[in-house]
């Protein structure tokens, strides 16, 4: 069986959890042993994915078509689909991650005669402040969404929640085609790392309590809400803000006025806004007594693994696929939100909301015990429950059931 990839990030360029994803299953696809998989499939995996050239074993990169380089982006992004389409032909199965890729995936099932299936990392209805980066171009993306997911024969939800979400975003869809595969996590390249020489690089005081932040500067990371509970942690307990990439000018003024006016009223306040190597991360999750992730819209939240892996307690908000990781009482705890069903993920009471994440935020800092046994607790969850090895099983029993395969 041939299954060809279509994806947006691919190493080198990842800057989110998609792309950790799918460099993580490809990987595992391809160590995949005929034994281990469904009736002793052999599979070859192929890689069409965005950006520069790639010297990589069956992998092609594809950049912006010359004649589109000043057009929106997301015309941009299907000037690349439409690249990619023709050197899909001759593969049994056609697998597409993101919006990004859905295009090129609908058409080349259309085009090639092969099943389309598609992982949901996020969705647009879910997402309608993407109309503050993409303009008209939030209405295209939501159309080519909507187009290759009614057409799809398969959608991997990457949790239970993720699934409702799919199945209430687009209520056409036949509940059987939509499947439960969740993300996984690789704990030999996440673990427990203590270097204090990082450390200190990194402004982190490892006498000192500390409160984790890691990811993107985008609405759905909730991040404006943790800077404003930020304001009720605990005198002495470090905010390390691990957050970079802006999704607009906007957000990140607004998040920039809001560490300013934190660092002006209390100390210990340290964001580091460029990328992270991982093992830079690696120690700062380590140094961490709780890692935060206070997300409004979360399919299943990867940060959350890498975290546990690390052997971070997690604080997490009670929303999207989040309490299927976060084990609340046992690995970390989960903060309630009431969200308004307008698709911005919006608190219904968001001084409600920050002063719970603050309430738990300290409650967890407070007992460093309980929090080292909430990291114990989480890796061994990361490790049996979700490494990558099962989850490529669990991905190519789907490809096999979609018939049509090649042995």
């Amino acid at each position: 069986m041939r299954v060809d990839i279509v994806t947006k990030e691919y190493p080198p360029e990842i800057y989110g959890g998609a792309g950790v994803h799918v460099a993580e299953i490809v990987s595992a696809l391809r160590e995949l042993a005929p034994q281990d998989a469904p009736d002793g499939l052999r599979m070859t995996v192929k890689v069409h994915a965005f950006g520069a050239h790639r010297d990589a074993h069956d992998t092609e990169s594809y950049s912006t078509p010359a004649g589109l380089v000043d057009a929106n982006a997301a015309i941009q992004t299907l000037g690349v689909d439409l690249a990619i389409v023709g050197d899909v032909a001759g593969a049994d199965v056609v697998h597409s991650h993101t919006w990004y890729a859905n295009f090129a995936g609908h058409l080349a099932s259309l085009l090639h005669g092969v099943s389309h299936v598609i992982t949901a990392h996020s969705l647009e209805p879910l997402r309608p402040w993407k109309a503050e980066q993409l303009g008209g171009g939030y209405a295209v993306s939501s159309f080519i969404e909507k187009t290759a997911y009614e057409a799809a024969a398969a959608i991997v939800a990457v949790s239970e929640g993720m699934r409702a979400d799919i199945l209430r975003s687009y209520p056409s869809l036949d509940p059987g085609k939509v499947r439960v595969i969740y993300n996984g996590i690789d704990v030999d390249q996440w673990y427990p790392e203590e270097n204090p020489e990082t450390l200190a690089d990194l402004g982190i005081d490892p006498a000192l309590p500390a409160v984790v932040f890691v990811g993107r500067i985008t609405r759905q990371k909730g991040l404006p809400y943790l800077l404003r509970a930020a304001q009720l942690l605990d005198p002495g307990v470090q905010l390390i803000l691990c957050a970079g990439a802006p999704d607009t000018p906007q957000i990140l003024e607004e998040v920039r006025g809001l560490v300013a006016g934190l660092q002006a009223t209390r100390e210990g306040v340290v964001w580091i806004d460029r990328h992270l190597s991982r093992h830079e991360l690696r120690v700062a999750l380590t140094a961490a007594t709780t890692f935060v992730c206070p997300s409004i819209y979360e399919p299943l939240g990867i940060v959350n693994l890498e975290a546990m892996a690390c052997g971070a307690a997690v604080v997490g908000t009670a929303t999207g696929g989040i309490p299927e990781v976060v084990v609340d009482g046992t690995t970390g705890r989960l903060v309630p939100i009431e969200q308004v069903q307008d698709g911005t993920g919006t608190p219904l009471d968001p001084d409600r909301f920050v002063s719970d994440l603050a309430a738990t935020l300290n409650e967890v800092v407070r007992d460093p015990g309980r929090a080292r046994a909430y990291g114990d607790a989480g890796r061994e969850r990361a490790a049996t429950e979700f490494s990558w090895a099962r989850i490529a099983e669990q991905t190519a029993a789907l490809y096999a059931e979609l018939g049509g395969a090649s042995r």
